[in-house]
């Protein structure tokens, strides 16, 4: 198995402002906009997001949660891996709310579809959007596009793209693996 690195932790910085300043420009002040990051991976993309927004854009009212899309997903109970399902932590009310879901790849689309439904148990939002640091190319199953994109990657099925983050593997870096 070997790996090619795509994005180094200075890159995935310059990504995560860019996203970030995107997000202003489109949301300005967010008083009605609320970033919910899907678990288990798309979270540590939020966090670090909604903490770039408040300490370096100086915007003082991010609401942030985290959706687990586990019983949600068209491939629950289907293999034989046991899914393992995360929190869910919204502590707000989503009706009428502009909603960025943020994930950390996107990939066939099918975390997303699930995600829609998922989230009409908190209400129904205006607005949905989606931010992915990652978007896989030529693999969607589904018609979903991100709003908001870090990067573009084209890799053929056997190759899988993996992102660490600092809080779960102890580096920033997205690599490009072939098994």
């Amino acid at each position: 198995m070997s790996q090619k690195v795509l994005l180094n932790a200075k890159t995935i910085n310059i990504i995560l402002h860019r996203l970030a300043c995107q997000l202003i420009e489109n949301h300005n002040d967010f008083t009605n906009t609320v970033l919910i990051g899907l678990q288990p991976r798309g979270k540590f993309l939020a966090n670090r997001l909604a903490e770039m927004l408040r300490t370096h854009y100086k915007i003082k009212n991010i609401q942030l949660g985290h959706l687990d899309i586990t019983f949600y997903r068209d491939d629950f109970r289907r293999g034989e891996k046991i899914l393992e399902a995360n929190t869910t932590d919204i502590d707000f009310i989503v009706e009428n709310k502009n909603i960025v879901f943020i994930d950390d790849v996107l990939y066939t689309g099918r975390s997303i579809r699930a995600a829609l439904t998922a989230i009409q148990s908190f209400g129904r939002p205006n607005e949905i959007e989606l931010l992915t640091l990652i978007d896989r190319r030529f693999s969607r199953h589904l018609p979903i596009q991100p709003n908001y994109r870090g990067r573009q990657v084209d890799a053929i099925n056997e190759e899988k793209v993996k992102v660490n983050w600092m809080e779960n593997e102890g580096e920033d870096a997205v690599y490009l693996v072939n098994s």
